[in-house]
């Protein structure tokens, strides 16, 4: 899975064109191929917040090359302070069989006497 966040200081006065703005991008995003989830949402302090998760980086890829994500640049750029957008790449998930494996090795290990 690959994760786009965008946090975006903005002014109360053009919070909510922001928003509608990303919103408007997030209903095409969200049934593009590959994209596992899209949001958008402010906090008090005036930042709006958007994160797109998708399946692979080939997927993320299609998009960053895509018209809809030329629209989310022209989006960033009208923010009246340079976003904060980090893409982070996580290759595999794994659940308590991890833990396990990796406690069952530390019984494995002859003691140190």
């Amino acid at each position: 899975m690959i994760r786009l966040s965008v946090t975006i200081k903005t002014w109360a006065s053009i919070e909510e064109k922001l928003i509608d703005a990303l919103r408007y991008l997030k209903i095409g995003t969200q049934l593009e191929p590959g994209c596992l989830r899209c949001s958008v949402w402010s906090e008090p302090d005036a930042s709006v917040h958007y994160m797109e998760e998708w399946e692979t980086e080939a997927d993320l890829a299609r998009h960053v090359r895509s018209q809809r994500f030329t629209s989310l640049l022209g989006v960033l750029e009208s923010a009246p302070e340079q976003p904060q957008v980090r893409f982070d790449f996580v290759s595999t998930s794994r659940g308590l069989e991890y833990a396990a494996e990796l406690r069952q090795e530390l019984l494995e290990q002859p003691s140190k006497s």
